[in-house]
């Protein structure tokens, strides 16, 4: 089942955006099933909405943007009813998990499913694959890579709409302590180091 669900998944992602595509996908899967093997978990719920849960993405700075994770629901929702192989029973848990594992809509994950997905995605926002995902989506909204009079956020509110670092100041480095599961915490903290590493050397070769 998970093999041609990741199949289905090549066929329907979108390639226009780096930091949502298939491998992006398969990064969420493989940080779901990581989180599973210590804290459980339904894998036949988790390899669907790893796989789909950006299968409608639309643009940060776009007005559709809270819709995407609803939208994504309801196209996988379609996908799987046409699949002799998925049992129709689980398409419903399916659905819920895309829909809770929105960072920006702010959702609580009402199952363990959802908390599992919700935390492989975030794992996407902290270490290095967060830093080429951030900049991949500056150059698609034209946002400047940081504000030369204040680049490290140290007088002014976070502005990630218009800088690129800004963002790491608005979530990036906070996604440890956003995470819902022990294992999910202990990775993204692992992976968060990085982050202070990278800001770090990038002071020293601006300022």
């Amino acid at each position: 089942m998970k093999q041609k669900l990741i199949n289905l998944a090549e066929k329907y992602l979108s390639n226009e955006d780096p930091s949502h595509d298939i491998n992006h996908a398969l990064r969420v899967l493989s940080n779901a099933e990581t989180i599973v093997e210590k804290e459980g978990g339904d894998l036949e719920i988790i390899w669907p909405a790893a796989l789909f849960h950006d299968i409608v993405n639309y643009p940060k700075n776009s007005p559709k943007s809270k819709y995407s994770s609803r939208d994504s629901a309801e196209v996988t929702e379609k996908i799987l009813r046409e699949l002799d192989f998925y049992p129709t029973k689980k398409i419903p848990q399916v659905m819920t998990v895309i829909v809770e594992h929105s960072q920006s809509n702010g959702f609580k994950p009402s199952s363990l499913e959802s908390k599992i997905i919700q935390d492989a995605d975030r794992l996407e926002c902290t270490g290095a694959i967060a830093i080429m995902r951030t900049f991949c989506s500056s150059g698609q909204m034209k946002r400047t890579f940081y504000n030369d009079h204040d680049l490290f956020c140290e007088e002014r509110v976070p502005d990630k709409n218009n800088y690129a670092i800004d963002f790491f100041y608005d979530r990036l480095l906070m996604i440890s302590e956003k995470m819902n599961t022990d294992t999910g915490k202990k990775i993204a903290k692992s992976r968060g180091e990085f982050l202070y590493l990278f800001l770090e050397q990038l002071k020293r070769e601006i300022t």
